[in-house]
């Protein structure tokens, strides 16, 4: 058999709407508990019923979920709507900045040798002097990082140099350096390697002198 549709109105009978009541509200509130359940819901309900006794339903804490809720309208209502003149200088501006976006990429481009087609003589010495003033200044910028590296490698030099001398003075200083003598230093007699030359020169002159040939 198939179920009746009950016509939806007050039920005048009280022990009727009574029992209508109690059967309507577990049904509601298994049906809430269903939701939270299989969607991950934050669910609350209030019901009170015809004498003024309160049922409550809720998945974590119904204190918790009507908190959440007044802020969440405070939240709406703090939101001013847009009117109709705001909306259209709001367009009005963005147009405005699209259409300069476009005239500066178009400018860039130019300045770059491209898209030079349809512009006139005054145009071209526009774009002229505005990169003669770029190059100059990427010029400018050159040399004066050229300048300070040249200063950085000459106080680099100033500052090896005083190092070295600093070297040199400890190490006169230091008893522990034997000091080169004079013979040492090729003032005195003649090393092993020279005395094979002076013998080579001495022999040349004996045998232009007819001398005997030296030792």
């Amino acid at each position: 058999m198939t179920r009746q549709k009950i016509q939806i109105k007050k039920i005048d009978n009280t022990a009727a709407r009574q029992v209508t009541f109690s059967k309507r509200r577990r049904g509601l509130f298994k049906k809430a508990h269903e939701l939270s359940t299989l969607c991950d819901a934050e669910i609350a309900l209030l019901v009170f019923s015809n004498a003024g006794k309160l049922f409550e339903y809720s998945s974590t804490s119904t204190r918790q979920v009507i908190e959440r809720r007044n802020l969440q309208s405070e939240r709406i209502d703090g939101l001013e709507p847009i009117s109709t003149l705001e909306l259209q200088l709001q367009s009005s501006t963005c147009a405005m900045l699209g259409k300069e976006i476009a005239e500066k990429t178009k400018e860039l481009r130019q300045l770059r040798g491209e898209e030079l087609q349809g512009l006139d003589l005054e145009e071209l010495k526009h774009l002229e002097k505005l990169l003669e003033g770029g190059l100059n200044r990427v010029t400018q910028t050159k040399d004066e990082l050229f300048f300070k590296e040249i200063s950085i490698l000459k106080r680099k030099e100033v500052e090896l140099m005083e190092e070295n001398q600093q070297l040199k003075e400890k190490m006169r200083n230091s008893p522990h350096v034997v000091q080169p003598t004079v013979a040492q230093q090729g003032l005195g007699q003649p090393s092993e390697c020279n005395g094979h030359a002076w013998r080579s020169y001495s022999s040349d002159i004996s045998l232009r002198l007819g001398l005997p040939y030296p030792n």
